[in-house]
């Protein structure tokens, strides 16, 4: 079995019940865009490049989240691959491996545009091979009721790991509720969270050298510091992904959780007094951090016009366009700007998702992504349940990723 298998996993039904597109036009770039409808901002800009460049044509194919990254893989595996695809960036490392896609140079212009390490989401042995196009930092999120409840100042949300976790121990001891949200289900937001906890504390997976840095003195403070949250956790952690416990927060029903800024608007639909901060630091920390998700724009081979394919995804992220699809969206900036500068001073409670950037990290890149995922998370429910002490738990799975970089 190939490296690539793990990509194509799952695949072959969807091959199977999906007809291939005729052979593109010569002068025709096909575009996978996942989601249930174009984004107006994007159909707009799309129209903007092809009146700039006569004689090529986009054909974009929205295809829904849960089928979009499964397509493009599936035709790219067949031989018929398309221009461009929306794609995870974790993907990446295991498309570029498999000479699916092609790099896309970057300027250090170009690179120095955006937040820092936000260009690393998508490097791999010193080239690009994707072009950013949506992003999601998290913050701390508290109820100030049940702070208050228990006795906290509501004003006061924590600071460090030590604080975040007196305050879940004392808002599940006076009021009986749950003080901290842990995410620990078969799903892949459970290593996401904990990636949270790693560059929180100035910890690393996988270096750029290749080398796996899971087992440190950071990350085994990370484990721990997860680990000593669970008494104080909703009941039964490995039942409830990221959302779940979300909606328990929404409920009125939890004292904190890591969230994107995507909560804002539902939490304005509940009677929940919140607020929102930056992730509380480990000890090790040198600066607010956060995991760096980004989704990107992948350029395929094979095409004949990969060079157009790229002019296009650069035309589409450009400061200008991003910017307004990102408002429209909901998503983090990004690239700093006077626009964002305004967006923080108008709505203040965007500032924790942008300071965490400077000391994030982006989602590691491996040539088998979900060998490492689901190493992570059977890392993390083995301490969550109480399965394997930390440190043991963390040898084990830098051991196991060895085999997945």
């Amino acid at each position: 079995m190939t490296k690539f298998a793990s990509l194509i996993a799952g695949s072959v039904v969807l091959l199977a019940s999906t007809s291939l597109p005729a052979l593109a036009a010569d002068k025709e770039i096909s575009w996978i865009v996942c989601g249930d409808t174009m984004n107006k901002v994007q159909e707009r800009t799309m129209h903007e490049w092809e009146a700039a460049n006569p004689g090529y044509k986009i054909a974009p194919e929205v295809v829904g989240w849960d089928q979009c990254q499964d397509k493009a893989t599936t035709l790219a595996a067949a031989g018929t691959p398309v221009g461009l695809a929306y794609v995870g960036s974790r993907t990446l490392k295991e498309f570029a491996s498999n000479d699916l896609i092609v790099p896309i140079p970057m300027t250090d212009e170009e690179k120095k545009a955006y937040y820092p390490n936000v260009v690393d989401t998508v490097t791999f042995q010193d080239k690009q091979w994707g072009v950013p196009v949506a992003f999601s930092t998290k913050a701390l999120y508290w109820n100030k009721d049940l702070f208050k409840q228990a006795g906290l100042d509501p004003e006061k949300p924590p600071t460090t790991w030590a604080e975040e976790l007196a305050d879940a121990k004392q808002i599940k001891e006076k009021t009986g509720i749950a003080g901290f949200g842990v995410v620990a289900k078969t799903f892949d937001n459970t290593m996401h969270q904990f990636l949270h906890w790693v560059y929180t504390n100035n910890g690393s997976v996988i270096d750029k050298d290749g080398n796996i840095t899971l087992d440190s003195p950071q990350n085994l403070a990370a484990l721990t510091a997860l680990k000593g949250m669970v008494p104080y956790a909703e009941e039964g952690p490995t039942a409830y992904e990221q959302n779940e416990v979300r909606a328990i927060f929404l409920d009125g029903k939890l004292g904190m959780i890591q969230a994107s800024v995507g909560a804002v608007v539902r939490l304005g639909d509940t009677k929940v007094n919140w607020g929102v901060t930056n992730l509380p630091l480990g000890p090790d920390a040198k600066g607010p951090g956060t995991l760096l998700i980004t989704d990107s724009l992948a350029v395929f081979s094979g095409t004949g016009v990969e060079d157009k394919a790229i002019d296009f995804a650069k035309f589409l992220t450009a400061a200008k366009p991003q910017f307004e699809y990102e408002l429209s969206e909901g998503l983090t900036p990004l690239r700093p700007s006077p626009e964002v500068d305004k967006l923080v001073a108008d709505k203040p409670y965007w500032k924790p998702f942008i300071d965490g950037i400077s000391y994030g990290g982006p989602e590691p890149l491996f040539t088998d992504y979900k060998g490492f995922q689901n190493a992570m998370i059977a890392m993390v429910q083995s301490v969550v349940t109480g399965q394997a002490e930390p440190a043991a738990a963390l040898k084990k799975a830098a051991g196991d990723l060895a085999q997945y970089k």
